[in-house]
């Protein structure tokens, strides 16, 4: 190949999605920039839910301890009734972890914490984001792109081209990528407009989410203690059209008029916004050697908690198969982005905006759909199954178990899991029938293995007999699940997702 470029992958937007890519492809050793057109990082809460699956996710990338500690659970919601009495009730039902899912609570973290969190996992692999850096025009042919640049230094806008293998636009739902692709923008305006505002107030205790007037589009207001910080985030529906006064004192005499107190005192404001609600998904992911992740392909209502979530997983999703094309695996593995991602995308829409409409008549509840565990990829060209089987089945989440080593000491899977590489797991097999190879892990399970299933647990969650391979891939999905008698059909396998024999 050439050399002729800066980098194998620029990424404009260093929000959630950018940012993971960003990690995902620097703990692979794939050279990239990331770049944000801000001066700095955003400063506000808007996707404050982690939910479960993106919390396995964090755990891969190094970083889950980090953000339960400065994060934290969402506070029961507290309803305040025409009457002065209130009722509390819990946002989230609590569940107990099994050993096939650890993470089953989704927890509060404002964005601007879950980011800088991110960042500095990206300062630990080496790198870090280029702030002040806008992409301003791109050109693509077969072999590459170029991108212009612009930044300011010294009060002047300095320009620069740069050529790269691949450019992914994380640049938000205005995504100048978007735009210069021409990918359309569908779906639609959903008749809300909202104020979210970071505030510290005085007035109300932090132990309850704070909600009046539930159902009343007009009088609606929520109040939430963020957790890991002294704020409250507001929540609030306001009319579709005139301005809105977002200082201390605006927010203060919107707080009075809909809770009818006061004592609640908003003393200062740390971000604001006032948006309309919308829900949009863009016609395509890919146009040659440009890709959109994140809101810059779908743009979610706030109720659920998906669009960070599924922004994160965007990345996790495409960054394993850029680095794999990049080191020589076929092209035709990017195709599979938009194959599994996008569906993902429209179905969390769908969700999200069934959750807006209980949210107009007071009836929000969340459940185990808006956790995300069960998504998966059936679908994917990427999903092998031979032979027909119950349970867990090619492309579904691979379950975490937990196991001992032959040595005694006790694991989980999803430690073996843990790192860019694939996992291969063998049930009571042959362990020299897969010939090892550069990214691929394997484990033996059994009498004779490298690792015992004493309770189960792999066995009842992965619904295996004596003799089956499953191939879990980096991103925590399973590729395949075949028999012993089948492992030729898992080296062609292999081979297209660039783990051929002899591979470098």
């Amino acid at each position: 190949m050439t050399n002729d470029f800066a980098a194998d992958v620029l990424i404009c937007g260093a929000g959630a999605a950018g940012l993971t890519l960003a990690i995902e492809l620097a703990r692979r050793g794939v050279s990239f920039r990331l770049i944000d057109k801000m001066d700095g990082p955003f400063a506000g809460s808007r996707g404050k839910g982690i939910q479960p699956r993106t919390q396995e996710i964090f755990e891969d990338l190094g970083i889950i301890d980090r953000i339960v500690a400065i994060g934290g659970l969402y506070p029961p919601q507290r309803e305040y009734r025409e009457d002065g009495s209130t009722s509390d009730s819990l946002v989230i039902e609590h569940v107990e972890p099994t050993p096939a899912e650890p993470y089953h609570i989704p927890l509060m973290v404002p964005q601007f914490l879950t980011e800088r969190v991110m960042r500095e996992r990206l300062i630990e692999l080496g790198h870090q984001v280029e702030f002040g850096c806008e992409l301003i025009a791109l050109q693509q042919n077969e072999n590459g792109v170029t991108a212009r640049l612009a930044r300011k230094a010294g009060g002047e806008t300095v320009q620069n081209t740069i050529r790269v293998r691949y450019l992914i636009g994380a640049d938000g739902g205005r995504s100048l990528v978007r735009h210069t692709l021409g990918i359309g923008f569908p779906g639609k305006t959903l008749g809300v407009r909202a104020v979210v505002a970071d505030i510290v107030l005085t007035g109300l205790e932090r132990d309850a989410w704070h909600r009046f007037h539930d159902g009343a589009m007009d009088r609606q207001m929520a109040l939430c203690p963020l957790a890991g910080t002294e704020l409250f985030q507001l929540q609030a529906p306001i009319p579709l059209e005139g301005e809105v006064d977002l200082t201390a004192e605006g927010l203060t005499a919107m707080v009075a008029d809909r809770t009818g107190r006061n004592d609640i005192r908003v003393q200062s404001v740390h971000w604001a916004s006032a948006y309309s609600m919308n829900a949009r998904l863009a016609d395509r992911y890919r146009t040659g050697r440009v890709f959109l992740i994140g809101d810059a392909a779908h743009i979610h209502p706030p109720t659920g908690g998906q669009g960070l979530n599924t922004s994160v997983q965007d990345a996790y999703n495409l960054g394993w198969k850029l680095a794999a094309v990049v080191g020589g695996a076929s092209d035709a593995l990017l195709d599979s982005f938009e194959e599994e991602r996008r569906p993902i995308a429209a179905g969390m829409l769908g969700l999200a905006t069934k959750l807006l409409d209980a949210a107009k008549r007071g009836e929000l509840r969340r459940g185990r759909d808006v956790q995300q565990l069960d998504l998966g990829y059936p679908w994917s060209t990427l999903a092998l199954e031979n032979g027909a089987r119950e349970g867990l089945l090619a492309g579904d989440r691979a379950p975490d178990a937990t196991l001992r080593g032959a040595a005694g000491q006790p694991l989980r899977l999803f430690e073996l899991f843990k790192g860019p590489h694939w996992t291969l797991l063998g049930y009571d097999v042959a362990r020299d029938a897969v010939p090892p190879r550069p990214g691929l892990h394997i484990h033996a399970i059994g009498a004779r293995g490298d690792l015992v299933d004493a309770a189960g647990h792999l066995r009842d969650a992965y619904a295996l007999t004596s003799g089956d391979w499953v191939l879990v891939r980096p991103d925590g999905y399973v590729g395949a699940i075949v028999a012993s008698t089948e492992t030729a059909a898992l080296e062609t396998y292999l081979r297209n997702v660039g783990l051929a024999l002899g591979a470098a």
